[in-house]
């Protein structure tokens, strides 16, 4: 395992960026064109070649599946030159499949690199996720406390009723008891479809999104991204594994995790320091979608690193035949 000085990440975010604008790239031309898996597999196929153009020995902890269920980017997959820094890779070569394949706002690629053991070998289960933007006292809310306490509690936080309070959900069956006691507290609801990532990411720009909490249960490996991206941003997140049976538990225990019932803090699902880049696909409040002119592909990329706290936008204009 390589120290946290030979975790270059001023050198290695560039590259980076550049994995998650060749996703966007190739997703691009799927967009609007109703077939999520031909999505997915271009993003998949973009973001692998560019991963091994990068001079790391890389591991992919969050992928797309298990090695037999994914042809590539599984989770396991050695990355990379084989020369360089030992890194943990998060990915999500597009996260809002659905979104693309309907043209509906807020599909990103999504990619996050840390040093080897520093990011949770999250299993592909489900995740209770609560998160909230910077500027609080530490555990100002938890997720000990119900829906309805939370949205009191960061209300009093800030000094403003409960009824200017907004909270980002995942629109699922599942979380219509949620909706229904979050509601009631007079706070309102920005629901959201798919992409849960940028569902989190959204709290730490309130003052641009209008969302200051988001709470609900999702994919585990989303989670650790989004907390990946809200460790450079600033903001506290909660995340705890829900398992629905003995074979997500057995998922969980195969990969290293002991205490099942363990409620990990942002810190906790990554523990060092990490690089985070997401690239739009389609548009959203996070970074402008792909846009296609005549000869050229121009695609907006936010890239952030935890070590210093810097937020970057960048705008990559690309020749395309």
């Amino acid at each position: 395992m390589i120290s946290p000085k030979d975790f270059n990440d001023r050198m290695l975010s560039l590259g980076l960026a550049r994995v998650s604008e060749a996703a966007a790239h190739a997703s691009a031309l799927l967009i609007g064109r109703g077939d999520e898996k031909a999505a997915d597999q271009a993003a998949v196929n973009a973001m692998r070649d560019q991963l091994n153009m990068l001079d790391i020995k890389g591991v992919v902890v969050i992928g797309e599946g298990e090695r037999d269920e994914a042809p590539m980017l599984y989770i396991g997959e050695e990355v990379g030159t084989g020369h360089g820094p030992e890194v943990d890779i998060a990915l999500d070569p597009l996260e809002g499949t659905t979104l693309t394949a309907k043209d509906m706002p807020n599909a990103l690629t999504v990619i996050a690199m840390a040093p080897r053991g520093t990011l949770l070998h999250a299993p592909d289960v489900y995740m209770e996720k609560l998160a909230i933007g910077p500027g609080y006292e530490k555990d100002v809310v938890s997720l000990n406390m119900t829906p309805a306490e939370r949205v009191r509690a960061l209300a009093n936080a800030r000094g403003v009723k409960d009824s200017d309070i907004t909270v980002c959900i995942l629109e699922r069956p599942r979380h219509e008891d949620l909706i229904a006691e979050v509601r009631s507290t007079g706070a309102a609801i920005r629901l959201i479809t798919d992409g849960d990532v940028a569902g989190v990411i959204h709290c730490a720009e309130a003052e641009l999104t209008g969302i200051d909490m988001y709470m609900g249960s999702g994919g585990a490996p989303e989670g650790v991204l989004a907390a990946s991206a809200l460790k450079c941003m600033g903001g506290q997140m909660w995340g705890k594994l829900l398992f629905r049976n003995e074979d997500e538990k057995g998922r969980a225990r195969k990969a290293g995790i002991t205490d099942l019932d363990r409620i990990y803090s942002r810190d906790e699902l990554v523990t060092g320091d990490v690089i985070f880049a997401a690239t739009g696909v389609t548009n959203g409040s996070i970074v402008a979608g792909v846009k296609r002119e005549p000869g050229y592909l121009t695609t907006e990329t936010i890239l952030m690193r935890s070590k210093t706290g810097s937020v970057r936008r960048m705008i990559y204009r690309n020749p395309v035949k």
